[in-house]
This record gives structure tokens, C-alpha cells and sequence, in this order.
């Protein structure tokens, strides 16, 4: 394989793969830019539009390669969480260019009026005793002005959903295109991030370069940026570093990675499965933290009662935090070149914790959330059912 570079409703969902004509694969090679060599073509940057709406976003092709994931103990700042390092192999995939912006994420928030319509004059009526083709969308934000303190501008990183809620997200965007987006294992992450480097950080050890890369407490001072305003990493992807942190899939792991089996690990095979609501990984630093907070191997556990302790609701809410430093906290997509297996799938768009399963269920039950089909048929849906208000 060879890289060139040239420079809350619910809905749910068991296997999107591919869509018939799947984007970012060319028969011949590209005269210029980044990309992927892969049998039978060539994976390539391409945008990918939102059905229903004017908003896009780019994805950017990510070679195949092995890495040693962690830190070392020599390396400055090094915790002990961050090892042992342990040899991973990562598939070929597309990361998103950037952080997924309010302007995405609005188009998802929109779906849960329109769940609770569709709900109440039977359209699209979902089948309670099969949700395999079902999301939950969130509902509205119980504290906006303390989540939007920091403006709300369509091209600055959305940010205080819970890492349920971003999964579910990628399920309801795989369902409404027909391919298959999901959040990254932290392996996946850390690799993308480093962009073939085994410094500190993606462009070297020496936090002094910081600036030139990612917004971070020294100098953001007016909370998350505009996406996309930094340089980028050797892989073209921007704001790895800073800006708001990113969700991963895994759980946290105090003791770092020593629960792995050191053989054969792949991207995937790599994730440490959460087996109960918190504390989950996210990974890359926000505005808010300090440059060693902002290292390739740096990670950061989830506290959902400290995250939700402005939330006035019981059960708390499914979908979204309330307090700091979660306002530092949001997410970006990705997609395998080989689409995932069902069962596979799954585990990456749907709660896997009892806990959580049982309050979004309290949540439905409680009208405070509710179900709703997702296909490639539902913006037209969503669009003949705003004609007829």
C-alpha cells in the first residue's frame, strides 16, 4: 500500500455499508493532492453533503500503517496512563478535515421535533418491538446560554453532547447517506493525530511551535474557534491539537493499556469497550487546557456526575453535559474503507451500558425523548411534512 501527500429523539440502526456509489474512490490515479493506494483504485478527499440541506463537510483519506501507540516514559510530561506503548495496526479510513461544527449538528438537533410530529400524527410510525432502524436525536439544550457563551457560529466545533449522543449521531448520518461514519476507536485517534510522527506532539516535541497548530488556554480567550484555522498535521487534518477535545468510543482506562493483548492488534481489535457510562476517552486537549494536555498520547476521563452537575433533570440527560469542562468537548468522524460487520457497527452507534440504556429509556417513557425511523427516505419525510405546517 502507498501514500502520496501533496502538501434527543431515537433512532436505530444495525449496518449502513457502503452507498451504491460510494464517495472518495477513484479508478485512476490523481494527477495531484493526497491519496490512498487501494486494490482496485484510490481513496481521495472528498465532501460529503448532508441530505436535507445545504451543509457539507470533507473527509480526507488516512493510509494504512503500524505505530506504537502511547508515550514513552522519556518522554516529558509522560503519564501513566499513556502506556505501556503497544504496537497497532490501522486500517486505511477517512477522517473528517475538522471538528463536526454546530451547522452539522443542528441538522441532527432538528430531528427531534420532528420525531415527536411524526409521532403524534403517525407518520413513519416506529415498531417498538424492532428499533434495528431507529436513532434517538437530542432534545432541546435545558441551559443554552451557557453552552452558546462562546457564540454559536455554524463553523465553530459543536460541543456538551455526550459521547451517546455523538454516536448516535454518526448512525443517523450513516442512515440519511447509506455510508458508514462512525466516532474513532482511540487508537485510530492517537494515529491520525501523530500523522506518521513519534514526537509529542504531530509537528515535533517542543510545545513552543503550539501556537502555530491548535487553540489552547494561552490563546483562545474567547472560548472554541472557527474550524480549520490552523495549520494542519501531515495527514491534512486540522485542529487535532486543542480546540475542544474529541470523543472516542473507548472506555478510560486509569491503568492505560496494560488490559491489551500486545498480538496482532488492529484499530479496532485495539478499543477498550466502556462497560459503564463514564469514564470514556477523549483525547486531543480543548481551549481550555494547557500544552501538555494537548500531546498526541494525552488522554482525559469523562465524569458524567461532574459533567451534568447543573442538570436539573432525573434522570440526567442522555444526550448532553451542563457544566465545565465539557463545554471543551465534542467530536470528529471517521469511516473504514472496509465497512465494519454489523455486530461490529453496532457497538460504535449504540449504548452498550446498562446505566445509560435504562435512563434513555426513563427519558422516552417520560416524553422527554422518543423514537423515530432513519433511512434515506426521511429528509424527503422531514420536507413534505415542513410543506404541509
Amino acid at each position: 500500500m502507498r501514500y502520496m501527500l501533496a502538501c434527543c429523539a431515537l433512532v436505530c440502526l444495525s449496518g449502513v455499508g457502503f452507498a451504491d456509489d460510494p464517495p472518495g474512490i477513484v479508478s485512476e490515479k490523481p494527477a495531484e493532492g493526497p491519496f490512498v493506494e487501494v486494490e482496485g483504485g484510490f481513496m481521495v478527499p472528498y465532501t460529503q453533503r448532508i441530505p436535507g440541506s445545504d451543509v457539507s463537510f470533507e473527509m480526507i483519506p488516512v493510509p494504512a500503517g503500524t505505530y506504537l501507540m502511547g508515550s514513552p516514559e522519556s518522554e516529558e510530561e509522560h503519564r501513566e496512563d499513556e502506556g505501556p506503548q503497544i504496537k497497532i495496526t490501522v486500517a486505511p479510513m477517512w477522517v473528517a478535515k475538522t471538528e463536526v461544527t454546530w451547522d452539522e449538528y443542528d441538522q441532527y438537533m432538528e430531528l427531534y421535533n420532528a420525531f415527536k410530529e411524526f409521532e403524534a400524527e403517525g407518520i413513519r410510525p416506529v415498531d417498538a418491538s424492532d428499533l434495528t432502524d431507529t436513532v434517538t436525536a437530542p432534545t432541546s439544550l435545558y441551559s443554552p446560554d451557557h453552552t452558546y457563551e462562546y457564540g454559536k457560529d455554524p463553523q465553530k466545533p459543536a460541543i456538551t453532547m455526550t459521547q451517546y449522543a455523538a454516536k448516535q449521531y454518526t448512525k443517523w448520518l450513516s442512515a440519511i447517506t447509506g455510508t458508514q461514519y462512525r466516532l474513532p476507536t482511540e487508537a485510530e485517534w492517537e494515529y491520525a493525530c501523530r500523522a506518521g510522527t513519534t514526537t509529542a506532539y504531530s509537528f515535533g516535541d517542543s510545545a513552543d511551535d503550539l501556537d502555530q497548530y491548535a487553540w489552547f488556554f494561552d490563546n483562545a480567550e474567547e472560548g472554541p474557534e472557527l474550524v480549520g484555522q490552523k495549520e494542519p498535521n501531515a495527514f491534512g487534518l486540522f485542529d487535532m491539537h486543542g480546540n475542544v477535545a474529541e470523543w472516542t468510543v473507548d472506555a478510560y482506562t486509569e491503568d492505560g493499556y496494560q488490559a491489551l493483548d500486545p498480538e496482532g492488534l488492529t484499530g479496532i481489535t485495539a478499543a477498550q469497550w466502556p462497560t459503564e457510562t463514564y469514564p470514556c476517552t477523549v483525547r486531543g486537549g480543548s481551549w481550555e487546557s494547557d500544552p501538555p494536555d494537548l500531546r498526541s498520547a494525552a488522554r482525559m476521563g469523562s465524569n458524567d456526575p461532574d459533567w451534568k452537575e447543573e442538570d436539573p433533570n432525573y434522570p440526567r440527560s442522555p444526550w448532553w453535559f451542563t457544566s465545565d469542562p465539557a463545554r471543551g468537548v465534542g467530536f470528529r468522524i471517521v469511516r473504514s474503507y472496509e465497512p465494519l460487520d454489523k455486530p461490529t457497527i453496532s457497538k460504535f452507534w449504540e449504548s452498550i451500558t446498562p446505566k445509560e440504556i435504562s435512563a434513555i429509556e426513563s427519558r422516552v417513557r417520560g416524553g422527554r425523548g422518543g423514537y423515530g425511523r432513519v433511512d434515506k427516505d426521511l429528509p424527503a419525510a422531514i420536507e413534505k411534512w415542513r410543506e404541509n405546517q
